[in-house]
C-alpha cells in the first residue's frame, strides 16, 4: 500500500488534502456521508492500494470471494485522474444512489480509461458499493 503524506492532494480529485478527504474513511475514522463520497474514497483506495477499504465497503451480496477476499490489486497500475460524470440520488437522506465516473490509469506504458455507473445502497447508516448500475 502506498503511504501518502496527509498534506498531499487527495487522489479523488476534490482538491482537498488527503488527510481531510479520503484518509479518514480509509482509516474508519468516519463514514462516507454520500454515495459520491464513498465512490471517491474507493477510487482513492485503488490509487493508494488499500484493498481492505475496498472490501469493507463492498456489499456482501456482490463482493469478490476467495483467498484474501478475492481482490488482487495490480501494483503496475497507476491511477491518475478521476472525473465524476453523473450523480443520481445517493445523498444523506437517500438509501440508494448511482454515481457515474471516468477513471484514468497508466499500466504497461499505456493509458486506460475505466468508465462505470456504480450502484450504491445505504444499510445500517453505511454506504456500500453494489456493482455496475443498470442503464
Amino acid at each position: 500500500m502506498e503511504v501518502l503524506d496527509g498534506a498531499a492532494p487527495c487522489p479523488c480529485g476534490r482538491g482537498e488534502p488527503y488527510a481531510a478527504c479520503c484518509r479518514p474513511l480509509h482509516r474508519r475514522e468516519r463514514e462516507a456521508p454520500t454515495a459520491e463520497a464513498l465512490m471517491r474514497s474507493r477510487y482513492s483506495a485503488f490509487a493508494v492500494g488499500d484493498a481492505a477499504h475496498l472490501l469493507r465497503t463492498w456489499h456482501p451480496s456482490t463482493a469478490p470471494s476467495g483467498p484474501g477476499g478475492g481482490l488482487d490489486l495490480d501494483d503496475d497500475v497507476r491511477w491518475l485522474h478521476l472525473a465524476v460524470t453523473e450523480v443520481e440520488r445517493g445523498g444523506p437522506f437517500d438509501d440508494e444512489g448511482v454515481v457515474a465516473f471516468e477513471a484514468v490509469a497508466r499500466a504497461g506504458g499505456r493509458r486506460h480509461v475505466q468508465r462505470e455507473r456504480s450502484a450504491f445502497v445505504r444499510e445500517g447508516g453505511r454506504w456500500l458499493y453494489v456493482g455496475e448500475a443498470a442503464r
